[in-house]
């Protein structure tokens, strides 16, 4: 009987001891800074430029975190879902080393939002890196971040209406995949995703 009841204590003992430290872990996981805020529209943005910005990013040892105008699953033009960690009138620019725009059909509408281009002119205003890829860098134009920088965005030979958005903001158009300036980083469209994510992460290293 003795017995039963030492191995009973001991028990306790071990489940007492061991439940502080399990609840230090989850808690400090979940209030780890990332270093990058990758900010994509609620429906239609472009999967592939999400996919291989974000590799690239942590590739290079980069934590990342992903927001929208809100918390509900974020769904990409080919059907993809994302749940994004957190609503962007929610972000603190201060909490991120840098700031980019994922690209896509739906892109454009995240310029409709106060929260988006309010957080964008803090981040420049804080000397953050600022990016955005595809046709994202018309939101970057509506917030006002792009005068005097040299800047691409996503054109065709029969819409160059991203080229007119970024110029009337006082950029100077710059027909490459990635364009870097001090820290302004934008890119042209899916294909330019992985040089867009290395060069953001080349930014953060200087």
């Amino acid at each position: 009987m003795i017995k039963k009841v030492l191995i009973l204590i001991i028990f306790l003992i071990l489940i007492i001891g061991c439940k502080p430290t399990i609840e230090t872990v989850e808690v400090g996981g979940a209030e780890k800074m990332a270093d990058i805020l990758l900010i994509i529209a609620q429906k239609d943005f472009q999967q592939i430029e999400y996919k291989d910005t974000r590799a690239e990013l942590e590739k290079a040892g980069l934590k990342v975190k992903v927001a929208s105008i809100t918390t509900d699953i974020a769904v990409g033009k080919d059907g993809s879902k994302v749940k994004p960690d957190l609503a962007v009138e929610d972000a603190n620019a201060s909490d991120y080393k840098a700031i980019a725009v994922i690209g896509g059909p739906g892109a454009p509408e995240l310029g409709e939002h106060d929260a988006v281009l309010d957080l964008l002119r803090d981040a420049q205003a804080k000397g953050k890196v600022v990016a955005a890829i595809c046709i994202a860098p018309v939101v970057l134009a509506k917030a006002g971040v792009l005068e005097g920088k040299n800047a691409t965005v996503w054109n065709s030979p029969l819409d160059k209406s991203g080229i007119d958005d970024i110029e009337s903001a006082g950029a100077t158009f710059v027909d490459k995949p990635v364009v870097v300036d001090g820290k302004l980083i934008t890119g042209n469209g899916p294909a330019a995703a992985k040089e867009f994510g290395k060069a953001i992460a080349a930014a953060l290293k200087k």
